[in-house]
């Protein structure tokens, strides 16, 4: 396991790498501030990310925000001491795990073990939402084009999505972009500025 830690306070790091001791392999990089190592999170690599302070700032979780819209890691946050708002803004920023006054060794890795699986969990459900809305923009433009057709060549419905799945398989493309086409070609010869 490949895990950064990033605290500014050495012995609160050590204590973070303590309740690690027992994983095997282990890897631990350690940095004072996330901007520190911000520009080499690709190389480093981490499995989790652990921040651990006294209260997170701004600019960090903005840092934060940003990387993992890029780069989506597990992100364990250890704080002293919390205001309100701060645990959503942090939760909003990709911390799986938001731990205030609760950072001690034998803590450590039962929070990072599930921090790491609702991690996993929430980019799937990312993954399936992703893929819910292409599918059903897919649908929709499948349906617009079918509605073209029964429009302009007087098709029944059926009639309409087997024309466009014979031209899906004749060109050896998805449906979905031959009806993208069809509409775009009928808005090109009606004049859409679309």
């Amino acid at each position: 396991m490949r895990v950064l830690i990033i605290d500014p306070d050495e012995a609160r790091a050590a204590l973070v790498a303590e309740g690690l001791s027992e994983v095997r392999p282990l890897e631990v990089t350690r940095a004072s501030t996330f901007e520190e190592v911000e520009a080499d999170l690709p190389r480093l690599a981490p499995d989790v990310i652990v921040i651990a302070c006294e209260s997170p700032d701004r600019d960090t979780l903005e840092s934060l925000r940003e990387t993992s819209r890029i780069n989506p890691r597990p992100v364990v946050m250890f704080v002293d001491r919390s205001t309100p708002g701060l645990a959503e803004a942090a939760v909003q920023a990709g911390v799986a795990a938001y731990v205030v006054d609760g950072l001690a060794p034998n803590r450590v890795r039962p929070v990072l073990e599930v921090a790491m699986s609702r991690f996993s969990i929430m980019q799937r459900m990312r993954t399936d939402l992703d893929k819910a809305k292409a599918d059903l923009a897919s649908r929709k433009t499948v349906e617009r084009a079918k509605g073209l057709l029964m429009k302009e060549r007087g098709l029944d419905e059926d009639a309409a999505y087997r024309t466009l799945r014979k031209l899906a398989m004749d060109t050896g493309r998805p449906l979905a972009a031959v009806a993208t086409d069809l509409l775009t070609f009928a808005g090109v010869l009606k004049g859409d500025d679309k």
